[in-house]
């Protein structure tokens, strides 16, 4: 699976990318038919201290997932947005089994 991140408003470390890669990789557990998947970081201009958005989209078969969290930190927004999909994906699956 081909993940392309992307940080809009502010250059990420390395650590960062690295950890978003990691977290949105395990996806693929539980759905094999990933076939790629973006990550859009992006630092939003709120006075508020949740600012930082993780918007992640994965393409399968048929369909486009698409989430969008907000909190204080990437790692967090990552990890809120991967465990939607995750369940998202969970759905997907239950619902072609069905058939």
């Amino acid at each position: 699976m081909t993940i392309r991140i992307q940080c809009i408003n502010f250059s990420a470390r390395p650590e960062l990318q690295q950890f978003v890669q990691q977290r949105v990789e395990k996806l693929s557990l539980f759905h094999d038919q990933i076939i790629d998947g973006e990550v859009h970081l992006k630092l939003e201009n709120y006075a508020e201290k949740d600012n930082k958005v993780a918007e992640i989209k994965l393409k399968i078969p048929g369909n486009e997932l698409v989430v969008k969290k907000r909190s204080d930190s990437f790692e967090e927004s990552t990890d809120l947005g991967a465990e939607a999909l995750r369940r998202l994906l969970n759905r997907k699956k239950e619902r072609l089994r069905g058939h």
